[in-house]
């Protein structure tokens, strides 16, 4: 009995049967709709939704300059806002949904322009965060350490040194805390010296860059 002979074609020499993987990978290639481009497409939509609802915590510098190179259109910016005010759960949900369909209109360029400005705020905070806890440190070390003050000169020598010493006395004196008792957290941070002193070192140390030696309060 003679072997029956699978249906399928040629492609480039190769016999390709019907109904074989081969078969299936071919026809979507001609179709332009394999499923692997059908995975990336819903992975890169999700991302895009998740960008767009990143803009709701965007800078309004930042929005402003993507709004100005065209990179962000209007009509992205008033769901964007329209966002925000929604307090409804279910609202909100749908308003940000809308929100990713106009991300989705976007061009490539405009999607990378976005990404920037988002990558430059989030750095933008993580420096900030860093400086703040520098000058923490530093009116620790002043409160417990007079030595700290003879440092902070040399590395600082503009700073207004009379009104340094005084903030320092200032806060020192309320309750009559002592130096050594900072530590357990006995100056009052309802002080308003204390508070004072955390502006003036905030503003002194904004004066200069923030080096990665000096990130533990200790600049030598």
């Amino acid at each position: 009995m003679a072997k029956k002979l699978k249906k399928g074609y040629f492609v480039k020499g190769q016999f390709v049967a019907e109904g074989s993987e081969l078969d299936l990978e071919l026809k979507r290639e001609l179709k332009g709709t394999d499923s692997l481009s059908k995975t990336d497409r819903k992975r890169e939509s999700s991302e895009l939704q998740a960008l767009g609802e990143s803009l709701l915590s965007l800078r309004q510098d930042l929005v402003e300059r993507l709004s100005a190179g065209g990179s962000l259109p209007d009509i992205l910016i008033d769901a964007v806002e329209q966002a925000k005010k929604i307090s409804d759960f279910e609202g909100k949900r749908r308003q940000l949904q809308y929100v990713g369909k106009l991300m989705r209109k976007l061009s490539e360029e405009d999607v990378d322009a976005l990404r920037e400005c988002l990558n430059e705020q989030q750095s933008g905070s993580a420096r900030e965060t860093q400086q703040l806890h520098l000058v923490e440190a530093w009116r620790g070390r002043l409160l417990q350490d007079d030595n700290a003050l003879e440092e902070l000169i040399l590395q600082r020598p503009s700073l207004d040194l009379q009104q340094l010493r005084a903030l320092i006395r200032q806060t020192r004196r309320d309750n009559k805390v002592q130096p050594s008792d900072v530590s357990k957290g006995l100056v009052p941070r309802h002080s308003k010296a204390y508070r004072e002193l955390f502006q003036f070192l905030r503003d002194l140390l904004d004066q200069h860059p923030t080096t990665e030696e000096e990130t533990t309060g200790h600049i030598r």
